[in-house]
């Protein structure tokens, strides 16, 4: 995903820090990814994963990969490992060592200490909804808290006590002393430290109490010497409390937060929430189900992370929320496949051809480019036998049919085998029941490569295999998860939108150049699609693919 090759598309963020090195700003350009590990990453962290690794690498800087782990009850040590996964195959290396919120839990229980010391922070023992009833609204004051006014000796004693473990989960809080009345509800007193009686996956029983992630957030970002701290818009309301900490902290480093808007899909769903139900009601195979907006899911469908890229520069960076048509993403693979995929041959529904003029057991290996504009992919081998199989749908008896509204093997007409000889359909077999069997053909010798005789015209190319050298495979035929193009609003229930059609499978018939690939390859099944070997099941015994993306967007127009 990374290239060091073309030069980042400009947009405010890109303008912000090539101001900032031009006035000196700084010496070096440091940014961060700083995902939560509570779930799988998406496509909207892979556009932020651009953005931050992107930025630091064209200014000669460096990006952090940091964990905000500070809700212990949510992460493990999966999602951990996935998210570094994703990030190294996207093509970036973060500076240093993978990082955590948690390896800065002492130095922010020492801050919250600063705080109580300064008399800007109290031990609240107000419960839930007391907290939010006293919050206020938007257009409404809060109150003041009636533990507000308690002494700094009585404070210190009182988070020593929530540290050690002596008050229950809810039993109480830290809160920084700000402002209930200000206008932005964030500054009304927010949570610093909540009980969380749980084990973390970095730190353990040393912990039972969390620091907020308005709390870590700056500070983490100070002590690594954050320049350019980029979020997504949600956290525009937070940066005053952002700033108000590094105002109020003896911090090592002043970082600066901007915002972009988020990347936000039709007929998709990004929300880690909803994306979970649907991996815990089993509505996909996992996280990485190839359905799914996930890295993982892109990936093992055969998404590339040069598409990724492509993708990335075609979205405009904003300072606002925009819903982008997936028919984009779905451009970016297909063209980006288009240039890379190797060509094969795979017939989705075998109906037998027996081509009566070749010698039953003769074998013909015919030569094809693996690419027909990239000779450097080399050419594979078709074998070509007395009995072939092409697809059903590229056969009909009807010889009224016009040529140009079936490009494609008529009964007593001719047709051109993709890197072969040209045929004709001479005769239908059918069973007892009327269902055709095979087609009896005969083919035109010294046609492979040549031009059709006098007096023959081919009705068009049609793609086919060996029936006896062609290799079985399982075929996923993926489609969007969803029917409706905004399946989270409206207040909608999102499940109902779920695309009863989104998988198929089916056993087809490949060339048998395609069985010995390695697991992620990828191949245009010529007039079929874009398909590749999937990540985890496919053995050269038992070839697995998963579709990709068609040929064209059929999803145009609905």
């Amino acid at each position: 995903m990374a290239t060091s090759e073309t030069k980042a598309s400009s947009n405010f963020i890109r303008n912000i820090i090539e101001e900032d090195v031009k006035a000196g700003k700084q010496a070096k350009i440091v940014t961060r990814f700083p995902p939560e590990p509570n779930g799988y990453l998406h496509i909207g962290h892979a556009r932020s994963i651009w953005l931050n690794f992107g930025m630091a690498e064209e200014f000669g800087g460096a990006c952090n990969l940091r964990f905000d782990d500070t809700n212990p009850e949510k992460e493990e040590q999966e999602y951990v490992d996935s998210i570094k996964e994703d990030v190294l195959w996207l093509g970036y290396k973060w500076s240093g060592d993978v990082k955590y919120a948690s390896d800065y839990f002492d130095q922010f229980y020492e801050w919250a200490l600063h705080l109580i010391k300064a008399g800007k922070a109290y031990v609240c023992h107000l419960s839930a909804q007391e907290s939010s009833e006293y919050r206020g609204w938007a257009t409404k004051p809060g109150k003041e808290s009636p533990y507000r006014s308690r002494s700094v000796e009585e404070n210190l004693a009182l988070i020593e006590k929530m540290r050690v473990g002596e008050f229950e989960e809810g039993s109480c809080v830290l809160r920084a002393k700000i402002d209930m009345a200000s206008p932005n509800m964030n500054m009304r007193d927010p949570i610093l430290y909540r009980i969380r009686k749980a084990s973390h996956h970095q730190t353990g029983d040393k912990w039972c109490i969390y620091p907020s992630y308005d709390f870590a957030h700056g500070q983490e970002d100070s002590i690594e010497g954050i320049t350019h701290s980029i979020c997504t818009l949600e956290f525009q309301d937070h940066r005053p409390l952002y700033e108000w900490f590094l105002d109020n902290l003896p911090v090592p480093h002043q970082p600066k937060q901007y915002e972009f808007g988020r990347l936000n899909l039709n007929y998709t769903v990004t929300s880690k929430r909803k994306l979970k139900q649907l991996v815990d009601e089993k509505c996909v195979d996992g996280w990485d189900d190839p359905r799914m907006p996930t890295v993982s899911g892109m990936r093992r469908r055969g998404y590339t992370p040069r598409s990724l890229k492509t993708f990335c520069d075609m979205v405009p960076v904003s300072k606002s929320n925009s819903v982008i048509d997936v028919s984009i993403l779905e451009r970016a693979i297909r063209d980006d496949l288009n240039d890379h995929a190797p060509r094969a041959m795979c017939v989705m529904n075998p109906l037998k051809v027996v081509i009566t003029n070749v010698v039953d057991g003769k074998v013909e290996d015919m030569i094809a480019a693996a690419h027909p504009s990239k000779p450097e992919l080399g050419e594979r081998t078709l074998p070509f036998t007395r009995e072939i199989l092409i697809d059903r749908s590229d056969f009909s008896e009807d010889s009224s049919l016009s040529r140009k509204k079936f490009k494609r093997l008529v009964l007593g007409e001719w047709i051109r085998l993709r890197g072969a000889y040209i045929i004709k359909a001479d005769e239908v077999v059918k069973d007892s029941n009327g269902e055709i069997m095979h087609i009896n053909a005969s083919l035109i010798p010294d046609t492979v490569g040549k031009d059709a005789p006098e007096g023959v015209r081919p009705r068009g190319v049609i793609h086919w295999v060996s029936a006896s050298h062609g290799v079985p495979v399982e075929v996923r035929r993926y489609d969007r998860l969803f029917s409706h193009e905004s399946p989270d609003q409206g207040g909608e229930d999102f499940m109902t939108y779920i695309n009863s059609e989104s998988l198929s499978v089916i056993t087809a018939v490949a060339e048998p150049s395609v069985a010995s690939c390695a697991a992620e390859t990828s191949f245009q099944f010529e007039r079929e699609g874009y398909f590749v070997a999937d990540r985890y099941d496919h053995t050269p015994e038992k070839p697995v693919f998963n579709m990709t993306i068609g040929l064209r967007d059929t999803w145009a127009g609905k």
